[in-house]
């Protein structure tokens, strides 16, 4: 009898024993799933800063390099356009200013070259005291002005041009005429290589060659 109910309590102990292993076998279970699930979204969330940051990095690694060559961008066109217009007005100023500059080099050249002569030499070419004096004047006329005066005159021939292709009305018609009665020293500079002329021209024995500019 004894050994019956021993038996059969034993038996209940084992299936309770069973019961709990199973109820803790389950909690763990779901624990383990409740900790595994936090731990997926904390990774979601982690991998969703991670994401975040790279795309603010690459908007301001793209926003810098935009401003970069915006402003190398800017600066090569606004060197572009400095080394066109200095080109373009070079271009213009070297047409109008060099048949002048041409002239002037030519007459400085002869001149000096006659004031440097012997004095029996320049009698022989040039027979005559007043017109010696002439060619000497026209040289000390000629080498009196420096290279910066030579441009600031022809300067002044420059903007008496557009003063008479503006002119416009009775003022400036009686302005146009005050400038025509009076020629600039711009003018001065193309008439050196026509007196210098004038003055061979006199004198067969001055077989000068004056070259014409191209």
């Amino acid at each position: 009898m004894e050994g019956r109910f021993a038996e059969e309590f034993y038996a209940e102990s084992l299936e309770l024993s069973k019961l709990e292993l199973t109820s803790t076998s389950a909690v763990d279970d779901k624990d383990k799933l409740n900790d595994r699930g936090g731990d997926d979204d904390l990774s979601f969330w982690d991998d969703s800063d991670d994401k975040l940051d790279s795309s603010l990095d690459l908007d301001r690694e793209w926003q810098r390099r935009h401003d970069q060559f915006h402003t190398i961008g800017y600066r090569d066109g606004l060197i572009a356009g400095k080394e066109a217009s200095a080109q373009e007005g070079f271009n213009i100023g070297f047409k109008q200013s060099v048949l002048d500059g041409y002239n002037w080099g030519v007459v400085r050249g002869v001149t000096s070259a006659f004031s440097h002569l012997p004095l029996q030499l320049k009698e022989r070419l040039i027979p005559t005291q007043e017109k010696r004096n002439e060619f000497q004047g026209l040289y000390e006329s000629v080498h009196s002005l420096s290279t910066p005066d030579a441009l600031g005159l022809f300067g002044e021939e420059i903007k008496a041009q557009e003063a008479l292709e503006h002119s416009e009305g009775s003022e400036a018609s009686h302005h146009t005429v005050g400038l025509q009665e009076h020629p600039s020293h711009g003018s001065q500079l193309r008439n050196y290589r026509g007196q210098l002329e004038s003055l061979i021209s006199d004198f067969p024995a001055i077989d000068i060659h004056l070259p014409e500019p191209k």
